[in-house]
């Protein structure tokens, strides 16, 4: 989502930007068009061109509704014997694959189960391989 959001009743008179103490609006010239930039880095998020702005074209609201924007979503791989989270298919595809063969989809708690089982000779010493 774009937090700061202008609509259709700009006129670009840019009263916004001539009084935005931060610096974070702009509006630039090209071609014959005007167009208004904002950069969210610079915003102090002081709602002053919410305030000044004669036409009530800024929507200053969606910069203070407190939401998360999803920004990735990765397949996940869980423990083959609890079904606890362990890593993502997206991880596991960036491992080398010769790495990848030795990793094997366990949470902490039964790969060092499956040590102990290795050490004491109940289960023979193998690449794990993913999923």
């Amino acid at each position: 989502m774009i937090y700061f959001q202008v609509n259709e009743k700009c006129n670009g008179c840019l009263a916004c930007v001539q009084n935005c103490p931060a610096r974070a609006l702009d509006g630039r010239e090209a071609g014959g068009v005007q167009t208004l930039l904002h950069n969210m880095a610079r915003c102090a998020r002081c709602a002053t061109c919410w305030r000044v702005c004669p036409q009530d074209a800024i929507e200053f609201q969606h910069m203070l509704e407190n939401g998360w924007d999803e920004v990735a979503t990765h397949l996940l791989v869980r423990c083959r014997v609890c079904g606890e989270v362990v890593y993502t298919e997206t991880l596991n595809e960036s491992l080398d694959e010769k790495v990848r063969e030795l990793v094997e989809p366990l949470c902490s708690r039964h790969k060092m189960e499956r040590q102990a089982d290795m050490l004491s000779g109940r289960l023979p010493v193998t690449g794990g391989g993913a999923r």
